[in-house]
């Protein structure tokens, strides 16, 4: 998962301590330290006024905000900074907010926020600068009480140099209308009493539907489930494997292998039925958090000699990110096992598993997605995925990227890491016909090649494959110092021009293609000789460049894309693949069950949530390349956050405490039972 997170967002801007006004845009007109990129603005034509934008089809349509006469904005002691917006239009509208310092990218010197504008309604986004300033708080993204800080590198508010509202990459343009911007609070931590988290897991100082109160009801929610799958343990109409049973009979290959049908692309079982596969990502136990030096945050913690409940401590090491105030690791616990363990008693990780593949059946759910613990693979009755990286590959040492550095394709180390990837991860399911096949990598920073090749040292791999690319499009430096309109000495100093011209363009995007072919054909080449019977299901894009996806398309038996949206474009993609599609991730959260974080895509409730993981799968459906969509993920992340990242969003199936969200499960199940008729005739 990549991006901002969503942040704190409410119907109207209610009170917060010591609120000061920012810009007042009720009168409509834009400030004069502001301009707009790939946008429109005029005066709001409604009561109360506004600031209208007009969002365009760019990758980033923006409003820009700087401080006057190209100073700074000192911001020191306030908590943040909010962004109150009406959204007109009949459809929830996405929108982000960052404020940066001097040499601000998008990944450092910056922070970044998101929320959701409700159907012709209000919505405030507030964010919590990440300054310096220690937080009582620490190590998750949602806090109680107050807004939780921005994502990004830790910034100093008294040096802010521009702030900006944006749409992050909207598929068609969109209108919200910008009523006033405010600074917040004066920083420092939530006043939440201590303790927070009750003995199960759960926030203490709330209540809400479903919560759990005593160990009594694990049992009774137990045996209220298990006569749900016996009454109903599958949606009708599907084979052993999950394929429909009322659709045409095609050819039995044994294995797992996509097909065009009626101009729309399919999987197609081992028995020659299609295959639409709706998946479950991490469907695991091993949720854990931090608890060292965090002991006053709960309730109950066993003794670490506990018979019972003492082996659910662990240790966690080397995430100086989110816990420096214990340096970088400590103590964790799983009071997700725990609750295992008082639900199933001592052979709770069997019962447990059992229960998932149930669940997953009477939920319509027929593939067991990326990231499932390897004993759930191993013992599955339900086609899955499986999933490999590649390590020890050089990086392009002057890219960028969210999560780590593009590698080098072109270093003599890429060949051989892919092969040994491969290996090892078809010796345990290349035999196995319920293996559908293998993801290899997720979310690559593809955007970062380009400018990572010119402005790495001759030496790099990539970049002298660059060069001589540039050498065979133009033939001479002249040449391309021509078309470039840039004066580079020599080939050793060529670098990015100052304008970006067409021609510049043409080239890097072509480059890039090369870049991309060459890793999807070798990546492609170990899968045929290592698992010849399953499929190549791609790196899992989280918004990767045309040219990219055109490889991917080209050479992958399936292009797979994470993408947290609120539905998927009928039109998209068709013009660049004509290759089946699979979403590898997607998730909708909220905020009325005692979670702190929705996650990357908010909305307002449970029954909100039901219905938007409704509109998701349909409109996958009738797309027709995509052929499945996995959603991330089983169980809710710890409401004090992961240990990795502090990620503490609500989008599991499945809470803290092992009980369904019954609205959110009751949809799927209704919405997977039509995915198929609704696929053949969309």
């Amino acid at each position: 998962m990549v991006f901002a997170a969503v942040l704190a967002c409410t119907a109207a801007l209610s009170a917060v301590p010591n609120e000061e006004p920012l810009f007042d845009l009720s009168a409509g007109l834009l400030p004069a330290n502001a301009v707009t990129h790939h946008a429109e603005t005029a005066p709001a034509k409604r009561r109360g006024g506004g600031l209208e934008v007009r969002f365009g089809t760019a990758e980033w349509p923006q409003v820009l905000f700087t401080p006057p006469a190209g100073g700074v904005w000192d911001w020191s002691g306030r908590a943040g900074i909010a962004v109150q917006v009406f959204n007109p239009a009949g459809e929830p509208v996405d929108f982000s907010l960052r404020v940066d310092n001097a040499g601000a990218d998008g990944w450092h010197a910056t922070n970044t926020a998101a929320c959701s504008a409700p159907p012709k309604g209000r919505a405030v986004l507030r964010m919590r600068f990440k300054s310096s300033e220690a937080d009582t708080l620490w190590g998750m993204r949602g806090v109680p009480v107050l807004p939780p800080r921005g994502e990004g590198e830790v910034i100093d508010p008294a040096r802010i140099t521009a702030f900006q509202v944006f749409l992050p990459r909207p598929a068609r343009e969109h209108t919200l209308v910008l009523e006033k911007i405010t600074l917040f609070g004066e920083g420092g931590a939530a006043g939440v009493p201590l303790p927070f988290i009750n003995r199960f897991g759960q926030y203490l100082h709330a209540d809400w539907p479903g919560k759990l109160r005593k160990e009594g009801e694990f049992q009774e929610r137990r045996r209220r489930e298990e006569r749900a799958w016996a009454k109903s343990p599958h949606v009708r109409d599907r084979d052993r494997f999950g394929g429909w049973t009322k659709g045409p009979q095609l050819e039995a290959t044994g294995w797992f292998r996509t097909e065009k049908v009626d101009g729309k692309w399919w999987l197609v079982t081992p028995e020659g039925r299609l295959f639409f596969s709706v998946g479950m990502d991490c469907v695991g136990t091993w949720e854990q958090t931090f608890v060292e030096k965090r002991e006053p945050w709960f309730e109950w913690l066993p003794a670490p000699d506990d018979p019972v409940f003492g082996g659910f401590f662990g240790e966690v090491r080397g995430v100086h990110s989110m816990a420096e105030p214990i340096g970088g690791g400590g103590r964790t616990f799983s009071f997700y096992r725990a609750n295992l363990r008082r639900k199933h008693g001592e052979p709770w990780p069997e019962r447990w598993r059992d229960s998932a593949y149930a669940r997953l059946g009477h939920w319509g759910f027929n593939t067991l997605g990326n990231w499932s613990q390897q004993d759930v693979l191993e013992n599955s009755p339900l086609p899955y995925v499986v999933s490999t990286g590649l390590w020890g590959v050089p990086k392009i040492e002057a890219a960028k990227g969210y999560w780590a550095k593009m590698m080098d394709v072109y270093s003599p180390e890429f060949e051989a890491a892919v092969d040994k990837a491969l290996a090892g991860i078809a010796q345990a399911h290349a035999e196995n016909p319920l293996c559908i096949g293998y993801f290899v990598d997720n979310e690559l920073a593809w955007e970062g090649v380009g400018d990572g090749c010119l402005k790495s040292p001759p030496t790099q791999p990539a970049r002298a494959a660059l060069v001589a690319f540039l050498q065979e499009r133009h033939g001479s430096l002249d040449a391309l110092n021509a078309a470039w309109k840039s004066a580079f000495p020599d080939w050793e100093h060529l670098d990015t021009p100052a304008v970006r011209g067409e021609v510049f363009l043409a080239d890097m995007s072509a480059f890039l293609h090369r870049f991309a072919r060459r890793y999807f054909e070798t990546v492609q080449a170990a899968v045929r000789r290592h698992a010849p019977h399953q499929l190549y299901l791609g790196c899992r894009f989280s918004g990767a460049p045309d040219p990219v996806v055109r490889a991917a398309g080209e050479t992958s038996d399936v292009v797979s894309f994470n993408l947290y949206q609120r539905q998927i474009p009928r039109e998209k993609w068709t013009d660049l693949i004509d290759r089946p599609a699979l979403i590898g991730e997607f998730h909708f959260g909220a905020l009325d069950r005692g979670m702190f974080h929705t996650g990357l895509v908010r909305t307002k409730d449970q029954k909100e949530r039901a219905a938007a993981y409704a509109r998701y799968v349909e409109s996958v459906a009738t797309h027709p390349l995509f052929v499945g969509c996995h959603w991330f993920q089983y169980l809710d992340e710890p409401v004090t956050g992961r240990t990795h990242d502090g990620e503490n969003y609500n989008i599991g199936f499945v809470d803290v405490t092992d009980t369904p969200y019954p609205e959110l499960s009751a949809g799927a199940r209704k919405a997977n039972a039509n995915l198929y008729s609704l696929r053949a005739g969309g």
